[in-house]
């Protein structure tokens, strides 16, 4: 299903006025993405605010989100936390949501545990679970770093299908090698899209591409194309602007920028406060949208 998928958007969740998901927003942000070069969506990630919506709010989002997408591109949600039985328990209630292709499982935060502690937590996922699982490594926020070695051995089950890593491209590269041809690998640092694809990788889980998908696009064809100084120069030119999108804590840019180009999602919900004014003008000048 996300064999041919090279950019999947990691979507921001659309509030209105008042805070709340507000479904024609995020009808005009899917269309928007789509448009312009998502080849897959994850809803209800970290971007998504996740550790924001209660659990009413996060199955709806999904729900509203494969209604409006309607097999078009596939579709990742997000359902991991630091519970392990409470992760099962919402795999599988996202898993009967038809049109959902893949659950997007986090490395458990705060409880930290080790290597044993991980693989038992990600086994009992995915021997539990209705929907493949794609693992997600991102020690930035879950204050505890799955190690190659523990992706490889997790690899080898075969209801853990890929991993979303954000650890950089010297570890990318030995996932690429160590893990099997079928097994997808997405760095989650645009800064690391071009390199990731270089590396054999599949691509990338992009917040960047919300406001940059047509030029992302254009890299990846150009390394299809064997072209690749011209991919080499879209990365250059995409990267100061990508660094500026989790200048700030993130989704708070990328929300500001999609709100400045009129494709409006609102604000965040705290603790994540919205961009101020002079915030704005800064991050619209690196962006030069």
């Amino acid at each position: 299903m996300f064999e041919n998928v090279d950019i999947m958007t990691a979507m921001v969740t659309p509030f209105n006025d008042q805070n709340q998901v507000d479904e024609d927003r995020l009808i005009k942000l899917i269309e928007h993405l789509i448009l312009t070069g998502s080849k897959g969506i994850l809803v209800n990630g970290t971007t998504g605010e996740s550790p924001t919506l209660n659990h009413s709010e996060k199955l709806n989002l999904i729900k509203k989100t494969v209604a409006i997408v309607n097999g078009r591109v596939p579709i990742m949600a997000g359902t991991g936390s630091n519970n392990t039985m409470e992760t099962i328990d919402f795999t599988n209630e996202v898993a009967a949501i038809t049109g959902v292709d893949a659950a997007l499982v986090v490395v458990p935060y705060y409880n930290k545990p080790n290597r044993k502690g991980m693989i038992a937590h990600f086994e009992a996922v995915a021997n539990a679970s209705k929907l493949p699982i794609f693992i997600y490594n991102i020690p930035g926020r879950t204050g505890v770093t799955m190690t190659v070695e523990t992706i490889v051995k997790l690899s080898n089950n075969n209801h853990i299908i890929g991993i979303k890593d954000c650890t950089g491209s010297e570890n990318l590269s030995r996932i690429v090698e160590q893990t099997p041809d079928d097994f997808l690998v997405y760095t989650g640092e645009d800064t690391d899209s071009l390199t990731a694809k270089i590396l054999g990788a599949s691509g990338v889980i992009s917040v960047a591409s919300h406001i940059f998908g047509i030029e992302m696009t254009k890299m990846y064809q150009a390394v299809q194309d064997g072209n690749i100084k011209l991919a080499g120069d879209i990365q250059r030119e995409l990267t100061p602007k990508m660094a500026a999108l989790f200048s700030l804590p993130s989704p708070g840019p990328a929300k500001a920028a999609l709100n400045y180009k009129g494709i409006l999602v609102g604000g965040c919900r705290l603790p994540i406060e919205a961009l101020t004014e002079n915030e704005i003008n800064q991050l619209v000048k690196i962006l030069k949208i």
